[in-house]
């Protein structure tokens, strides 16, 4: 049962890495799965601390990775007009993922964009709110990518410790 267990947990921080840049699958909670599967093998001793702060990261995280985007917009001149719209944005590409990679990066650009040009005349000002959109996706996306990495090197860290107990041939 832990081999299958440590299987899933290794398949869960794959995944996780993944989801940083793939819109339908949040990262930062699958790489913690996979650090949750991994403690709740009898191989590994269970550290409620180290699930509880973990979670805790992944899930604050994941809340702000649907913020960045919305405060990029703000700190570059956005209304509340652009900050909506961003977020539209965001769901938009969350729900229908046209276009793929560039449909994630364009659409929170697009929904600032339309957001600012309904309140305000000004091009340029509706251009910068538009790009702090991208920035802050930007930014949310190399949160998520990190995390995920280091978790997947938490995951790493704790099979090559108790190794041993995994595999029992391997000195």
């Amino acid at each position: 049962m832990d081999l299958i267990l440590l299987v899933l947990g290794l398949f869960c921080c794959l995944l996780g890495i993944l989801g940083s840049f793939l819109p339908v699958l949040p990262g930062p909670p699958f790489s913690w799965l996979g650090l949750f599967l991994l403690h709740i093998t009898e191989a590994i001793p269970f550290d409620t601390w180290f699930i509880g702060v973990t979670a805790i990261i992944a899930l604050a995280v994941t809340v702000l990775d649907y913020w960045i985007p919305v405060l990029g917009t703000k700190t570059y001149g956005g209304s509340w007009a652009g900050m909506i719209g961003t977020v539209i944005g965001l769901i938009f590409s969350l729900v229908f993922p046209i276009l793929g990679l560039p449909g994630i990066l364009l659409w929170p650009f697009v929904g600032a964009l339309v957001g600012e040009l309904i309140t305000s005349a000004n091009h340029q000002k509706a251009l910068r709110a538009a790009f702090g959109s991208f920035v802050g996706f930007l930014a949310g996306t190399l949160l998520k990518f990190l995390l995920s990495c280091i978790y997947f090197g938490l995951f790493i860290a704790e099979v090559w410790e108790y190794r041993e107990t995994f595999f029992p041939w391997f000195h």
